[in-house]
């Protein structure tokens, strides 16, 4: 089977983002953003996902990470969709439960074509080092738009600020790698009842 890679390249007036992605890779990551924080987690995602990440932005950090932090999440869902091409074939739900110490973390997604995050992290600090915790919503929100998935996150357990995000990233990252396998026994079909995704 040929790799399911996509490249995308999105230029605003705030940022330049430039994504490559290979959903059947081996974990690999390069990942510069300019947000030390973000380039730690988009390398769970490639470790524990499997995908290979060559993620590199250019934005206006001057300002804040904001629209930097949400222009990558747009453009690795937008990376998603390109590289599931029809998700023939694929086994479509994943979940994972992940611990990191003291944080324990349920993430359950569904590549359904319909966008909609249930997010419910409890992150007690605004910032981990110089990251605002409150991007980490902006990410996921982000990632589910334009992936087109629907993605439920619950935290379980959990004090520690970076604990708990990271473990969150760990989840999206298992469940994600569950999700998007190809089913043998699925033969090519779509995974719908309705026959469409």
């Amino acid at each position: 089977m040929e790799h399911r890679t996509a490249s995308i390249v999105r230029t605003t007036r705030e940022t330049d983002i430039q994504i490559q992605i290979d959903l059947d890779g081996q974990g690999q990551v390069q990942a510069a953003t300019g947000i030390p924080f973000l380039d730690h987690m988009l390398g769970q995602i490639a470790t524990h996902g499997l995908i290979d990440l060559d993620v590199s932005a250019q934005g206006d950090l001057h300002i804040d990470d904001h629209h930097t932090n949400e222009d990558v999440g747009i453009a690795l869902g937008m990376g998603l969709t390109k590289a599931l091409g029809d998700k023939r074939g694929i086994c479509r739900f994943g979940h994972f439960l992940a611990p990191l110490d003291e944080a324990l973390v349920q993430v359950v997604l569904d590549l359904s074509g319909r966008p909609h995050l249930s997010y419910g992290l409890e992150i007690p600090t605004e910032r981990i080092g110089s990251y605002e915790t409150q991007l980490v919503r902006e990410f996921y929100q982000a990632v589910v738009n334009h992936g087109a998935l629907t993605l439920h996150i619950r935290q379980l357990a959990g004090i520690n600020s970076h604990h708990i995000v990271e473990a969150s990233f760990k989840a999206f990252a298992r469940a994600l790698r569950m999700a998007i396998e190809v089913d043998p026994r699925r033969a090519g079909t779509l995974p719908s009842s309705k026959g469409a995704l």
